[in-house]
Formats: structure tokens, C-alpha cells, sequence
């Protein structure tokens, strides 16, 4: 694994109004590692992802994807990278949210296939194609034809999984994906995650409070409080001795819990 990182947050600051989200936020994800992003609800967890997106903005600091600034915020002034630069790094990171935000009236091979066709110009027949290829990879390879509503939360959120890959994103990011669903639905989308990350190649940044998957899953675990990262440890480590006190009351309330 290269070292060098791919993505870098430096002295990141985002506020919502009076109440500050991130505070000078340092972060380096080398190529290909697999980061579980941790902490209470309100920490700036998924602000990370969204700044990331370009869905949200920053107040000072810098954002650099590969060797591009994505962001640069210097005394109350935000500067965004110019469109092509930011066209270009949105098309390298793919996210899937915690809603799935699918089109009701496409069915679902039309759903994957539409950003690949619209984004990347694609002809219809190659985009079906690799939307059949990646559907088959999530286990939906006999709802091509289906729409949405016809769908369980579970399946819904494997074809949103299906179209941020239809991309070919080198970054994906989840933001809490299986948070929406009925406890006997997570595991299908877990066995998703845990064979993209097995597979590897590609940079993973996952929001999550399923603490076992992160462990599994992870090469490391940032645990986010109050906009700050409290502990940055290898998932033995984070879980078994971590460092911080702060760190070790989370444990213990969520294992309680």
C-alpha cells in the first residue's frame, strides 16, 4: 500500500452556524485503506463525507484528493477547486447515503445505468452491461427489471451500493448505510461491504455504528468527538486498549447498550 495519502483533511474547520462541526481536522487516508469513522451522533462523522462530495463547505483549512485541492479556506474565505478540477475528483468518489435516494420511476438497471451513460458516455448497451455485471456482484442479478418500491430496504440499498461502483470510483463512502434498515436486512448489505473490502483496490471511508463490522472491516478506526479525532488506531488496538478515556466511555456505552 502506498503511504503517500490520497486523501488529506489539514486543519479542517466547518461550522453550522454558531456551533462548530470540525475543529482543525487533520486526517491522511493513504490508497486503498479502509477507514471506520466512529463516534457519537452530531460529532462531524458525515460532514467529513459530504466536504468530501463538495456537498458541504469549509471555513478554513485544505481538502486534497491525489494532488488536487478540492478545498483551500483561509480566514473566513472558502475556495473551491475550479469546476473541471471538481468535476473530476467527484467522478474518482462515489457515496451511498443512509436514505437511498434511488429513482422511483427507473427500474433498477436503469438506476445504475444512468450516471455511467449521462456522466461518462457510455452507450446504453456497455452501461447495461456493467450494471448487469455489478448487480450480479450485489445478488440482485434477477431484479434488473424491478423498480424501486418493489424492493426491501435491504435490496434498495445494494443497488445504491451497485451504482456509486458503476462509477469506478477509486474512494467510496458510506455514510451510515445500514442505519435505515430492519435489523434482519443489515447483514445483506454488510456481506457487500465485506467483499468490496476484500477484494481490494479500492479506498473505503465508512460512517458506521455497527462496531463489530468495524472491526472486521477496517484497516483503521478514527473515533470523532466534538469535531476532533480523539483516537486513530488499528481496530485490535481502538478496541481491545485504546488510549483516550473519552475513547473508552464510548466503548463502554455502546457495548452496554
Amino acid at each position: 500500500m502506498n503511504d503517500e495519502p490520497l486523501i488529506a483533511f489539514e486543519a479542517v474547520h466547518k461550522r453550522f452556524g454558531p456551533r462548530i462541526v470540525l475543529k482543525s481536522l487533520d486526517l491522511a487516508i493513504p490508497r486503498g485503506q479502509k477507514v471506520a469513522i466512529v463516534g457519537p451522533s452530531g460529532s462531524g462523522k458525515s460532514t467529513i463525507l459530504r466536504i468530501l462530495m463538495t456537498l458541504e463547505s469549509i471555513e478554513a483549512g485544505t481538502v486534497r484528493v491525489g494532488e488536487q485541492y478540492l478545498w483551500r479556506g483561509d480566514s473566513g474565505r472558502t475556495r473551491k477547486a475550479d469546476d473541471a478540477t471538481t468535476a473530476a475528483i467527484r467522478r474518482s468518489i462515489g457515496m451511498v447515503f443512509q436514505q437511498f435516494n434511488l429513482f422511483p420511476h427507473m427500474t433498477v438497471l436503469q438506476n445504475v445505468s444512468a450516471a455511467p451513460i449521462k456522466v461518462l458516455g457510455k452507450s446504453r448497451e456497455e452501461a447495461h452491461g456493467i450494471s448487469r455485471d455489478l448487480l450480479n456482484k450485489v445478488g440482485l442479478a434477477d431484479k434488473v427489471d424491478a423498480f424501486p418500491a418493489y424492493l426491501s430496504g435491504g435490496q434498495q440499498q445494494r443497488v445504491a451500493i451497485a451504482r456509486a461502483l458503476a462509477m469506478h470510483p477509486q474512494i467510496l463512502l458510506l455514510d451510515e448505510v445500514t442505519s435505515a434498515l430492519d435489523p434482519e436486512l443489515v447483514g445483506e448489505v454488510l456481506n457487500v461491504i465485506r467483499l468490496l473490502a476484500h477484494e481490494g483496490g479500492l479506498t473505503i471511508l465508512m460512517v458506521t455504528h455497527q462496531m463489530g463490522f468495524a472491526r472486521e472491516f477496517a484497516d483503521r478506526v478514527f473515533f470523532i468527538d466534538a469535531g476532533e479525532v480523539v483516537e486513530d488506531a488499528p481496530p485490535a488496538q481502538f478496541f481491545d486498549a485504546p488510549a483516550n478515556p473519552r475513547t473508552r466511555a464510548f466503548l463502554r456505552s455502546v457495548i452496554s447498550a
